[in-house]
């Protein structure tokens, strides 16, 4: 199944990420469904032209005629769905998700989904620290990360087709790693760092601390405006991968507070030497 305009695509979840990728591929022109529980997030998008139908139940029609399915939800409501809706898919329909875990549910849904669809598993690297289709941006894609993660279920022809949605999206870089290796570095780079804003902002309890902080607090505690129902789930769904973040992090800082406490500042020196470097390669040309 190539990605041209004349395939019906279906989004579960319009939130922040579902939204935005309706905002995508609308003005790509494609058709636009959407399913979401809440009436006024569908009333929205049909008013801003984010979608061209939606509902807020289940619909064999809607879900039907789909070719591309996007799913934007919680894991366990993803495994739930699927097990609950899949009757009602398109023979040869493409599935896809946005989740932030992979090796927990990827084997599970494609071990239980038909033998005429196929899921291919991926994971768009951007988002805000708002939530719901009314704050939904395709902007957030563009110098953004997208992760495909397929596994031996999966055909080349559905990889492509994957890679090819994130390049349509907008997103800067498009890659591929194994379900196992996408959890071991979103376990890093996405869940530790938010496991860090978390802690700054609760280690210190002090009285109007936003009148005194400067930029450097600021930026390192964006992420702390954090969904906890969302990602409590992703970390536990991920725990030994995130464990093993947090021990090297741990390990890194201690000897970081080992150096400060015994004068060692060439130590000190030479971590923030490595970081610089390390760091540069991150700016953006």
């Amino acid at each position: 199944m190539m990605l041209d305009t004349s395939k019906n695509i279906l989004i579960v979840g319009l939130g922040l990420i579902g939204g935005s990728y309706a905002k995508a591929l609308r003005k790509l022109g494609f058709k636009i469904s959407a399913i979401t529980l809440d009436r006024e997030d569908i009333d929205y998008a049909l008013e801003n032209g984010i979608i061209d139908f939606g509902c807020t139940e289940p619909d064999p029609k809607v879900i039907g005629r789909a070719e591309l399915i996007i799913f934007a939800l919680y894991p366990h409501v993803f495994v739930e769905w699927i097990d609950k809706y899949q009757s009602y898919l398109k023979p040869g329909a493409l599935l896809t998700d946005v989740t932030g875990v992979k090796g927990a549910i990827v084997e599970k849904i494609q071990a239980m989904l038909r033998p005429d669809v196929e899921f291919i598993a991926a994971h768009p690297m951007a988002g805000r620290e708002v939530y719901g289709v009314k704050n939904s941006d395709e902007r957030i894609f563009h110098g953004a990360n997208y992760i495909v993660t397929p596994t031996s279920r999966n055909t080349d022809a559905a990889v492509e087709d994957c890679l090819e949605l994130g390049r349509l999206l907008g997103f800067s870089h498009v890659s591929v790693l194994t379900p196992e290796k996408h959890d071991e570095m979103i376990g890093f780079v996405s869940q530790l760092t938010h496991c860090i804003a978390v802690s700054l902002m609760t280690c210190y309890d002090g009285e109007k601390l936003q009148d005194y902080t400067g930029d450097s607090f600021r930026d390192l505690t964006r992420i702390a405006r954090i969904n906890d129902d969302m990602w409590s789930e992703l970390f536990l769904l991920n725990r030994d991968a995130l464990l093993d973040s947090m021990d090297k992090f741990l390990a890194e800082f201690m000897k970081l507070r080992a150096s400060l406490e015994s004068g060692d500042r060439e130590t000190m020196r030479t971590m923030m030497r490595v970081s610089t470097e390390r760091r540069a390669l991150f700016d953006k040309k």
